[in-house]
């Protein structure tokens, strides 16, 4: 059983990460980190008493979706952990969602995060 995270170099993939990483720690399980954005770096995780591997998608047919539900499959996620941020509706029409993807279609139990936002001042 592992925790497997959709990372992202945003912040709402930076505040995943972190709860990833802490969930990971409180259940004694590993984390299995999946770079879902194109061409983004290898993420460089450490955290005291959990196991951090990092698995790349296929991306042969292009499904990030598809590919990263088969990873966590793959690795018998007991929580799956992705970033999310406010789009409008016309924006999710156009554009989809992958974070609703996998919310819908995930075996395991899903952790969204949001990213922390600034303060507004009065």
């Amino acid at each position: 059983m592992t925790v497997v995270l959709a990372w992202t170099t945003t912040p709402e993939g930076q505040a995943a990460q972190e709860a990833a990483l802490s969930e990971a720690a409180r259940r004694g399980l590993d984390l299995v980190v999946v770079p879902v954005e194109e061409g983004a770096p290898t993420p460089d995780l450490h955290a005291d008493g959990v196991d951090v591997r990092v698995r790349h998608p296929d991306r042969r047919d292009r499904d990030v979706v598809g590919d990263f539900l088969d990873i966590a499959a793959e690795e018998e996620a007991s929580l799956v952990v992705i970033g999310v941020r406010h789009r409008s509706a016309v924006g999710k029409l156009l554009l989809g969602s992958v974070a609703q993807q996998i919310l819908l279609e995930s075996a395991a139990p899903v952790l969204a995060v949001k990213g922390r936002t600034p303060a507004r001042e009065a």
